[in-house]
């Protein structure tokens, strides 16, 4: 009976680990989906909320973000654009150094679009870490980025509510 509980103890210990190696979050924005997609898709618009970037919304297309923290203008992550639903999800690869070992790992990162009463939902998902160090660093990333992108995004609502 005892071998049992041990066990169960194990699987519940390693299905917790896998848990905890994604990021999920969500942000409510005022504007049409169209105008959020924007912000996702649009290389000057990206480089306002989140990295310099040579992104194309193409598939297939390899680009990259050069982070702020890189000082020496490295890649912060190189990536490639899986999936397009145009106005409803966008996905790519995010290839980085695991802050652990410095080693390098694949990750994914999709973008989903809601439409909601006077807005869109905009959900990131953020997975396939390596080690829980990066999920912590790039969840404390993405909570300063999606806050970024919001104030950035009310800031161009206000102006050309003004205009």
């Amino acid at each position: 009976m005892l071998r049992n509980l041990k066990v169960t103890y194990i699987c519940v210990t390693v299905k917790l680990r896998i848990m905890q190696k994604e990021i999920k979050h969500t942000w409510f924005f005022n504007q049409p989906k169209q105008e959020v997609w924007e912000y996702l898709t649009k290389p000057e618009l990206i480089e306002q909320w989140l990295m310099k970037t040579n992104f194309q919304p193409i598939v297939g297309h390899k680009f990259y973000f050069i982070g702020e923290c890189d000082g020496d203008g490295k890649a912060a992550a190189q990536c490639e654009v899986l999936e397009i639903i145009p106005y409803t999800q966008l996905s790519y690869s995010w290839r980085t150094n695991s802050i652990k070992d410095n080693k390098s790992y694949n990750s994914k990162v999709v973008w989903t679009l809601t439409p909601k009463e006077n807005g869109t939902e905009l959900q990131l998902i953020h997975n396939g870490f390596t080690a829980l160090e990066d999920v912590i660093a790039h969840n404390d990333g993405w909570t300063r980025i999606g806050n970024k992108m919001f104030k950035f995004s009310n800031a161009i609502k206000n102006d050309n509510t003004n205009a």
